[in-house]
This record gives C-alpha cells, structure tokens and sequence, in this order.
C-alpha cells in the first residue's frame, strides 16, 4: 500500500474546516483542505455570519440617520438617501476582504487547497475533481445549507433563501420572512431599516424557538414596535408566484381558516440541514442518523477510524464558534494531544438591534433540573444605555439555588453579542452568581448590568 499523502485532509473550508487544517498544519501534521467554492470560509464568510453582519450595520446607520433621531444628539441629517449598490460593495468587500485573509493563512501555514468537491471512494481515500488522494485522517468539515420548505420552489428573486436575500437590487415593498427564527429576523430587520413592510409567518407560538421563554417575549414586544407583523402559530400551506409578486397562503398552525398574504419578495427561513449528502460516506462505511448527521464520540471520532467529523454535520448548534473550537480540538485530538469542547457553555446571538444572546440553561430547562434563583437588571437602569438613550432590554441570570453555580445568562442589549462572553467565561470557570456580582465592572460600562443581574439573584442589587 503506498504512503499517505496527507497526515490530515479536511473536507471544507467553512470556519471549523479551516480552523481545524490551520491548526494540524501548526502541530507539524501534513494537511490538506479540499473545498469546492471558489473562495474560502464555507457559508459563513461567503454568504453567512459576515455578510450579513456588514448589512446589518449599514442598514442601522441608515435607519439612524434617516429616521430623524440623531437630531436630538445635535446631528442634524437632511435628505437622506439609500445607494443601495454602495451598500452591496462594503458587503462584498467585507467578504473579499476576510476570504482572502483565509488564503493567506493557508499558505502561511503550509495548508495545500484541494480545489474541488471531496467525495469518499473508501475509508481512507477521497476523490477530488478527479484527483485521488489518500489521507490517514479524514475531517468532514461540509457544514449546512438551506432547509427548503416542502412545496415552496426557490427561484432567487421573488422567492428567496439567506442567500438570495442578501443579494436584492432593490428594497422589496413587503418582504413575507418564513421563519421567525435568527435568519429570518436578522434579514427581515436588514430590509425593514431600508423600508420595506415586513411580515413574519412562525409555526410555533413564539419567534426565537429554543432560547429563553421571557427573552423570547420581551424580543417579540421589541420586533413588534419596531414595525414588524408578527404572525405565530400560524403555518404556510403554499407560495404562488406571478407577474413578479407572490401570494402566500397561510392557516392557523391548529387549524381554521385560510388567509393569503401579497408580498414582493418571500424570505424561506425555516433553518439549515447537514451538507452530507454528496460525501460517498457509504463508500467509508458510515451512515447519517435521522436528522442527516454524523454520530461521533467526545473525541468527534466517528465509529470509522481515522475519519472525524465537527460542526453543523454533527449534533449541536449549528453555530460558526461551535465549529471552530471543535476545529482546534478535533486537530488536538489527532495529534494525540487532548482537545475539548464544552457543548454546555456555547453562547449564541441574534444580531438585530437590540442583539440578544444566551448561554447555557434558559430558565424553563434549569428549573426541570431542579431549584433555581434568577437575578434580572433592566437595561434602562444601566448608565451608559441611559447616557446613550438605548435602553432597551435586560441581563437575566439562573443560579442554582443551593450552590448558586451559574447556569445560564441571558441578555438582550445593543451590545449582547459582546457581554455574553464574560457570562461563558465565567460559566467555563464553574463561577457562582456572587463570583460575578463581586467582580469589579468598569463605570460606565453596559456590562455593569450583569454585575447588578448577578447581585440580584440574592436579592442585593443597588440600581433598582
């Protein structure tokens, strides 16, 4: 049998993918990364997590500016217009920008790039746009696409997936968003700052499904003054298009009677799948359980020695900070060092404004376990939201009510995204509620608020 011609070969470069060849290229490890797209990073840099946070951020400039409220601060802004192709071009070279930056790391750490589709053509060989290459471990790195909705065929201009959604030449009138989960929201609120009408259609009876049930409330009685329809435990039947416009037919999720809405573009958001379906994995002796995904151990081993598997096509979030630090493990563990990932202790965020973020527990899981404390602060006690007059939202901590260990925080704020990582910092450590509320905060900071939060859940805070 002839030598290997990799220590490693990643298939995809989306975030765990090229974290995961970066990083057994630094341990010394021969690595390849075979990736079909014509640029690097998977969804997340092309068509993902980065484009659509450089549109969220120029939509809000726009929204500020147009809408009148920077007068208050001394900013006077007249004849504000949309140029909606500028808009698009710091977009793509936000996208351009860090894909090429990807690159770079590759060559930098010796990664070679395998340009083409991976499929298995046995346990240990792959078939690369017709090269043959054999490798003596094997990541499957592919990620996630699209979910379609049953019936609803996507054609990229009146129907649209998160992809196409990022691409429109023009600010639709109505946008109907499927979906009121992270992707719906956060691209329904793209084109709601630039003007459309939007309406989102949710089977279940509240948007944001999985994250905490008063979170969950307190988003929806934001989304709702911010112009958006909410339409929940409601489910779509069917999606005709005509003439350039669609007709969404919708009925009560438990029954009763039809309605249909007009709309000038619909949004499908109704999640992602594993993208495993191309791999061959048969050919490696491997198979899919019933969601699509591929079973691995603590190790992201999978039952086929020397073939592992990390992010979205393994169980879990499917989240792009998940991937990578199992990028960086599952690299350790095949160096026979020791990689770990703490699946309890991953945050999650909703970019709108305000964002909203989460780690561990919500409120409704921690009390099936057992006895509870929960400390909340509003936001509209904090100084610094109060200096900036952006005060909606609150910090929500869940202790443990007898060892007051920390089991989850919840957050919705301007700048949750980025106060949810002292709140998993401290989780990792195994901190108490009082650990936190006798950390020193700096003043005025937004972070204060889970300090307060924190005090709260003995029932000392000073703020309110």
């Amino acid at each position: 049998m002839a030598d290997y011609d990799f220590d490693v070969l990643v298939i995809g470069a989306g975030p765990g993918g090229y974290v995961a060849a970066i990083r057994a290229a630094q341990l010394g490890l021969k690595t390849a990364c075979a990736e079909s797209r014509e640029t690097l990073g998977g969804t997340c840099l092309n068509v993902g997590c980065i484009p659509s946070k450089a549109l969220l951020h120029a939509s809000e400039l726009f929204a500020e500016a147009n809408s009148g409220a920077l007068a208050k601060y001394g900013v006077k802004a007249e004849k504000v217009s949309l140029d909606l192709d500028a808009m698009h071009k710091q977009r793509t070279d936000a996208v351009t920008g860090l894909t090429g930056g990807i690159e770079f790391l590759f060559k930098k750490n010796k990664v070679e790039w395998l340009k083409g589709l991976a499929t298995f053509t046995g346990k240990d060989t792959v078939d690369v746009a017709g090269r043959t290459v054999r490798a003596k471990n094997i990541v499957i790195a592919t990620g996630s696409s699209v979910t379609p909705l049953p019936g609803v065929e996507i054609d990229h201009k009146v129907v649209v997936d998160s992809t196409s959604a990022l691409e429109l030449p023009k600010v639709p009138e109505h946008l109907v968003v499927i979906g009121g989960g992270v992707i719906g929201l956060e691209l329904g609120s793209v084109w709601k700052r630039l003007g459309a009408k939007v309406t989102v259609v949710e089977y279940l009876d509240q948007i944001l499904p999985g994250m905490d049930g008063e979170v969950r409330k307190e988003a929806a009685k934001i989304f709702k003054r911010q112009g958006f329809e909410m339409k929940t435990s409601t489910k779509v039947t069917g999606v005709k298009v005509n003439g350039g416009k669609a007709t969404v037919s919708v009925e009560p999720a438990a029954g009763g009677a039809a309605e249909t809405i007009e709309a000038d573009v619909v949004l499908v958001a109704i999640g992602r799948r594993p993208n495993t379906e191309s791999l061959g994995l048969d050919k490696a002796g491997l198979a899919v359980n019933q969601r699509g995904q591929i079973e691995t151990d603590h190790d992201f081993a999978t039952k086929m020695p020397g073939i592992w598997a990390i992010g979205d096509v393994i169980p879990g979030p499917m989240l792009a900070h998940k991937a990578e630090d199992e990028g960086i493990a599952v690299a350790e563990n095949i160096a026979g060092l020791t990689g770990i990932v703490n699946h309890d202790v991953i945050p999650s965020v909703v970019y709108t404004h305000p964002e909203i973020a989460g780690v561990g527990l919500t409120e409704e899981q921690a009390k099936e376990k057992g006895e509870v404390k929960v400390g909340k602060f509003p936001m509209m006690a904090n100084s610094r939201a109060k200096a900036i007059n952006d005060t909606d939202g609150f910090v929500k901590i869940i202790a443990d009510a007898k060892t007051d260990r920390v089991l989850g925080v919840h957050i919705v704020s301007s700048v949750a995204g980025t106060m949810i990582a002292q709140a998993a910092q401290a989780m990792e450590f195994g901190a108490t509620s009082e650990d936190i509320a006798y950390t020193c905060h700096a003043h005025p900071t937004h972070s204060e608020a889970l300090k307060e939060a924190a005090m709260a859940v003995t029932g000392k805070p000073i703020h309110i």
